[in-house]
């Protein structure tokens, strides 16, 4: 049997505190700090605590020249027999066949190990973010100011005041007016049902290809309404579709060049309480009408950009232009618009059959006619989009 050490592996030095009442009567501090070693590894869903002889051992091994594992030493051996259990250490042996795969999609995939080992220890599963703000008195601006204090300052001056140079105010446009009532929505009306023309319209700015420019038959760059790194347009958008005429609700994937929707097996629990669980119990968002989860496909980056510090970077970016094409296309059609990155990552992969070596979420947009009331509060001081009603005591 041969071995090589896996891939991607960093591993931390962690200190644990707790409480010790033995201390604390003996005039110390009261707490009790043991250190120990975490082995992380990109293609593994959790960490792994090791030895120290298990952590020398890892750093002889190569992770890329495979070696006879009769050439170890019998202490040597009994490590690596846990090592290859764990995952840590690859084998060539069918019984370990299941690690190995992960680890060669991992190295197939071209990633820079650093964005591998953050892109896969920042998954949620199961999260209800919401009560957790709850329980933690910080649902809002007054409790986070109470809570952790005043943030940095609004905006940052630089320089002399004496250096400032005043620049012109422009009177806005009909652009301008739109920018303004671009505001997050937290108040979808989740009875009325998007027509199926608005729907496509949206997905068509969005996420549809404009033109192509094709190199060869298996060589072809897409031109859409937003920038992306590298020209590469590798975001997919996976859709939970709730509420719009004439299309059947459930998951969805969008077809960039056809402009199809290409339907896909349903989540093993009601859409409604999966749409929530992919948002991290974020209510206000989960009735939207149509939620697009952003996913890229790492390969159709990393296809260029092999082991770029940079690449990881530039596939945040992309969603972040997408989320601001879905929030002007949804403002200038009359809709209220979202976008969150608090999601439940692993809950999404599962219901989409997503593998997260090759392709996962990043964030959740969703679009739809706003409610006729505001319930849950949203961001407006300008009064935009939610007009203040005149109050007859004042005679406003």
């Amino acid at each position: 049997m041969r071995i090589r050490r896996c891939a991607v592996l960093f591993l931390e030095p962690r200190e644990d505190v707790v409480f010790d009442l033995d201390s604390l009567l003996t005039g110390g501090a009261g707490l009790g700090r043991t250190r120990r070693w975490l082995a992380l590894a990109a293609h593994l869903d959790g960490e792994v605590e090791v030895t120290a002889p298990q952590r020398e051992l890892l750093g002889r091994l190569s992770p890329g020249g495979w070696q006879e594992a009769d050439a170890l030493d019998a202490e040597e051996s009994a490590l690596v027999a846990e090592l290859i259990d764990s995952g840590l250490v690859i084998a060539d042996d069918e019984r370990q066949a299941a690690h190995r795969e992960r680890d060669d999609v991992l190295r197939a995939g071209h990633w820079w190990p650093p964005a591998a080992m953050m892109h896969r220890l920042a998954r949620w599963e199961g999260l209800d973010s919401v009560s957790s703000m709850e329980a933690n008195e910080l649902t809002t601006a007054a409790d986070l100011r109470r809570k952790l204090g005043p943030p940095p300052t609004h905006a940052l001056g630089r320089g002399d005041a004496a250096d400032r140079v005043p620049l012109p105010r422009i009177d806005g446009n009909e652009f301008d007016a739109m920018l303004a009532r671009r505001a997050t929505c937290r108040n979808f009306d989740g009875e009325r049902a998007l027509p199926l023309a608005t729907c496509a319209h949206m997905l068509q700015r969005v996420f549809a290809a404009q033109s192509q420019v094709r190199i060869d038959d298996d060589t072809v760059f897409l031109k859409k309404h937003t920038p992306s790194g590298g020209g590469l347009h590798p975001t997919e958008a996976y859709l939970i579709v709730q509420n719009v005429d004439g299309l059947a609700p459930g998951l969805y994937h969008y077809h960039a060049v056809d402009h199809v929707l290409e339907r896909l097996p349903a989540p093993d629990e009601p859409l409604e309480r999966f749409a929530r669980r992919a948002l991290a119990g974020q209510h206000w968002f989960s009735d939207a009408p149509v939620l697009a989860v952003l996913v890229p496909r790492y390969a159709r980056s990393f296809w260029k950009y092999r082991q770029h510090a940079k690449a990881y970077r530039a596939l945040v970016l992309d969603s972040g232009h997408l989320s601001q094409t879905l929030y002007l296309s949804a403002t200038e059609l009359g809709l209220g618009a979202f976008v969150t990155s608090a999601i439940n990552e692993i809950d999404i992969e599962r219901g989409f059959g997503l593998d997260p070596l090759t392709e996962g979420p990043l964030a959740v947009c969703g679009f739809g006619w706003r409610a006729p009331a505001m319930t849950t509060s949203e961001f407006d001081p300008a009064e935009e989009i939610w007009q203040r009603t005149a109050d007859p005591a004042d005679g406003s």
